[in-house]
């Protein structure tokens, strides 16, 4: 890292099965290729380590959480150290009988693991049955402060709620990150999945512009099949991105393909934004009492 300038990256991938060795070797690899292009900051996608199992509420795949620390930190804790990086991964802990989370873990070069964050909002829908499986997070919204600077990060489904990003943005995070795994349902139509897509990249772009950070957000790719019969399974829609503090798209990848993403990141123009732009200094916090509640009746 230079002053001011940050090379980050990520990792687009597709999971074809539930062998967790092959697939920490296979976002190892590209952990590889990321740190020799120059890149000190690598973030994988959401629960990379296994199909995403949540297409379906089954018992029998609590067997695939482990504990923090566990053989998934162990590994990519001397991945981080021996590529010199900070690196954002995605567990299902299992954090003690009966108690599981969707957790992010950060670890920072040679330190080894220097935080974590469960995701707090949690989805239940057809195919995302992930209220089955995770308990909200209870470590609230903090950043987590590393060699390359204080990192927001969040899951998924938080990636929806500007209220997650701000908290993040208030508490001085300088960049916003969201692992992820998102797609469509396969009998969609084309108009409802751009739609659905333009949704997504639209609101993240926007927590950018509205706090002023770059935003870096790996997305999984390829299609899952449903282990229900009948279900039509998850296309998972990649097209990862990074954007600019003004919600700039600085590098996307595409729908249905393995890849990585690396951009150096200007944090003094990001500095500059914010002097330009200040939506913290104008905020109402005498008139905003009523946020704190469910509804306003």
């Amino acid at each position: 890292m230079t002053a001011n300038k940050l090379k980050v990256g990520l990792v687009q991938q597709s999971v074809e099965n539930n062998d967790k060795i092959a697939n920490w070797e296979k976002s190892a690899s590209k952990i590889k290729q990321l740190a020799q292009d120059g890149c000190e900051l690598v973030m994988l996608q959401e629960l990379h380590s296994t199909l995403y199992f949540c297409q379906q509420e089954n018992t029998d795949f609590f067997d695939l959480a482990e504990p923090i620390p566990g053989p998934a930190t162990d590994f990519f804790a001397k991945i981080a150290a021996q590529h010199n990086i900070v690196l954002i991964t995605s567990l299902f802990e299992k954090r003690g009988s009966g108690l599981y989370h969707n957790t992010a873990v950060v670890f920072d070069r040679q330190q080894g693991m220097v935080g974590k964050y469960r995701k707090m909002h949690i989805p239940d829908d057809p195919g995302f049955y992930e209220k089955f499986y995770f308990t909200p997070g209870d470590l609230g919204f903090e950043p987590i402060q590393t060699s390359v600077g204080k990192l927001g990060v969040l899951v998924c489904w938080d990636q929806w709620y500007p209220e997650a990003a701000r908290l993040m943005a208030m508490a001085g995070a300088d960049m916003l990150f969201y692992p992820t795994a998102i797609g469509w349902d396969k009998t969609d139509s084309d108009e409802e999945k751009t739609r659905q897509f333009d949704a997504w990249q639209t609101i993240q772009r926007a927590h950018a512009v509205a706090n002023s950070v770059p935003v870096i957000v790996a997305n999984r790719t390829g299609f899952e099949a449903s282990p229900v019969k009948g279900d039509p399974g998850i296309q998972f829609w990649g097209q990862s991105f990074i954007t600019g503090p003004q919600g700039e798209i600085l590098a996307q990848a595409g729908s249905d393909e393995e890849q990585t993403l690396s951009v150096e990141l200007d944090l003094h123009r990001t500095e500059q934004v914010k002097r330009i732009w200040p939506y913290f200094r104008d905020r109402r916090i005498d008139a905003y009492q009523d946020l704190d509640k469910r509804w306003r009746d």
